[in-house]
């Protein structure tokens, strides 16, 4: 899973990407507006697999991992003046995006706009990326409708079938809406995927406060479908990153900080876009192994191997919450806890899973 952090010049991006990934980019009080990536992977935090990890005596914990990409060169206008080829590739792969946006005054970081509105800025950017994707299908329709004069019956039917598709999506697009409001159907999306369309992605939005908390810093209007936000203090949280575990304790009790909100924006990201988690634990290792929730016993086999998905026979499951309690797989079967499933078995968050296949 990727997600690209994105926002205004000077909202705290590299600063937020910093804290997530423990890294040292360099920022600057004074925004280039030049395109730029940043890439790193992630741990998602799971208190779990240390408790596996301790009942297994593994030797090997590998949790599960997101992909940020911080992305720069975004501002205002960029709908009407068009994307770059390599930044509209950057954009258009990632998963979803995690939203920054500056709710902190400061004399040294200017404002691009000068002034202090969070919800002006989050509406900026939403703005720019309704108006990339309406150009986008209707360059789109015209081609279908290209098509369709020029060869008539005879016309790709794959453009046919994106016909009624785009329409909704322009009709949904013209009223101002993201298309993440819409309920687009898995074979739709598969159909359109190619498209990379920017509102169609899930979104975490991050409002950047300053040294104190202000009454009100957190609210946000904001009532759109797949969509989620959380407040935090970027650059506190990137300077903790940089220290060793000690040291950040100690910073952390002096300013009465339980959880670096960082490691809630990385859960955060991991249940933007539809994903969960089924462990495997054994003296080898313990494992965290991310699959779209809904997912099957069987392909959730495949998301290990393709060999096991091939040769499945059964899952043996057991729920965390049983496991953890009851604190061995023997107890798990004494007590009855642990039940053979098919095929066709959804996968629950947290499921310890055993697959049974033949070779």
């Amino acid at each position: 899973m990727r997600l690209g952090i994105i926002g205004l010049p000077n909202s705290g991006k590299t600063t937020l990407f910093n804290a997530l990934t423990s890294g040292d980019y360099e920022t600057s009080a004074v925004s280039s507006g030049q395109f730029h990536v940043n890439t790193s992977v992630v741990n998602v935090p799971d208190e779990r697999l240390e408790v596996l990890e301790e009942m297994y005596d593994a030797k090997k914990k590998v949790y599960a991992t997101i992909t940020y990409t911080d992305i720069g060169g975004l501002d205002k206008g960029i709908g009407e003046g068009g994307l770059s080829g390599q930044l509209r590739n950057e954009l258009s792969q990632v998963d979803g995006f995690v939203h920054v946006i500056r709710v902190f005054e400061s004399n040294t970081v200017p404002h691009p706009f000068e002034t202090i509105d969070p919800q002006r800025d989050l509406e900026t950017l939403d703005s720019e990326f309704l108006l990339l994707d309406l150009v986008a299908v209707e360059n789109r329709l015209e081609k279908i409708e290209s098509e369709l004069k020029l060869k008539g019956k005879r016309a790709d039917q794959n453009l046919l079938d994106e016909q009624p598709i785009m329409e909704r999506f322009k009709a949904h697009l013209d009223e101002g809406r993201p298309l993440r409001d819409l309920d687009v159907p898995e074979k739709e999306r598969k159909m359109i995927g190619g498209f990379g369309f920017l509102t169609l992605k899930p979104v975490l939005i991050v409002l950047n406060l300053g040294d104190e908390r202000k009454s009100g810093d957190d609210q946000l209007n904001y009532d759109y479908k797949h969509a989620n936000h959380i407040a935090l203090q970027a650059s506190l949280e990137a300077d903790l990153a940089q220290l060793d575990a000690d040291d950040a304790t100690m910073f952390m009790e002096e300013y009465g900080v339980t959880e670096l909100s960082a490691s809630r924006v990385v859960r955060l990201s991991y249940e933007l876009v539809n994903i969960h988690s089924f462990l495997t634990a054994g003296e080898k290792e313990v494992r965290a192994w991310t699959i779209p929730v809904g997912a099957t016993a069987y392909e959730a086999a495949g998301a290990i191997h393709g060999d096991i998905q091939k040769g499945f026979i059964r899952a043996e499951v057991t729920p965390y919450t049983d496991l953890a309690e009851l604190g061995s797989e023997a107890a798990v079967k004494a007590a009855g806890k642990m039940r053979l499933e098919s095929k066709e078995y959804v996968v629950q968050d947290g499921d310890v899973i055993v697959f049974r296949h033949s070779s």
